[in-house]
């Protein structure tokens, strides 16, 4: 198994995050994983964007030039990666804030209306937990349990009053990204 996905957004958008995410959970289940940062000339507001590669086997190098999937949190986003997700991949799309449709037919398209969601759950800091959810029970990369447990000790001390919030974001996105 080898995924190698391209997350993409704002900066504040929670695309750092849930890249850190993949990887530390990844590692907690004993594969390997890579994560590459690259931010626009502003953090928050700017274009931010990581590849993340996870994987059973070894890897060999951090680049990503057609990634398996591809996370898209704003249109710019969408506009600039779809056209790199390899044949057969799939492009998750943050239905909330993009109005465009993958152009693309032969790669599946995940619609997660994530700050709908995150506005629903009254934190739109919640959008990225969202689109995590939706990832993970798309693509199967990683347990359930793994990513649960990793917000668990994400969220500690004074923080410790955000894992029920952000483990139901989690649950929403899973709800999004569940196979037809």
């Amino acid at each position: 198994m080898k995924k190698e996905v391209i997350l993409s957004g704002f900066g504040g958008q929670g695309v750092m995050s849930i890249g850190k995410n993949l990887v530390e959970a990844a590692v907690a289940e004993d594969l390997e994983a890579s994560w590459v940062p690259s931010y626009g000339p502003e953090m928050r507001g700017g274009t931010a964007n990581c590849t993340v590669i996870i994987s059973d086997g070894r890897i060999g190098a951090p680049l990503v030039e057609r990634p398996s999937e591809v996370v898209a949190m704003n249109r710019a986003a969408l506009a600039k990666f779809e056209s790199r997700v390899a044949p057969g991949g799939t492009v998750f799309v943050n239905s909330s804030i993009i109005p465009d449709k993958v152009s693309r037919e032969d790669v599946t398209a995940v619609y997660v209306p994530c700050d709908e969601i995150a506005s629903e759950l009254g934190n739109p800091k919640v959008a990225n937990m969202v689109m995590l959810g939706a990832y993970v029970a798309a693509t199967g990369a990683l347990k359930r349990e793994t990513i649960e447990a990793m917000i668990a000790e994400m969220f500690t001390g004074k923080k410790a009053k955000l894992v029920p919030l952000n483990l139901e974001a989690l649950h929403r996105g899973m709800e999004c990204g569940k196979p037809a």
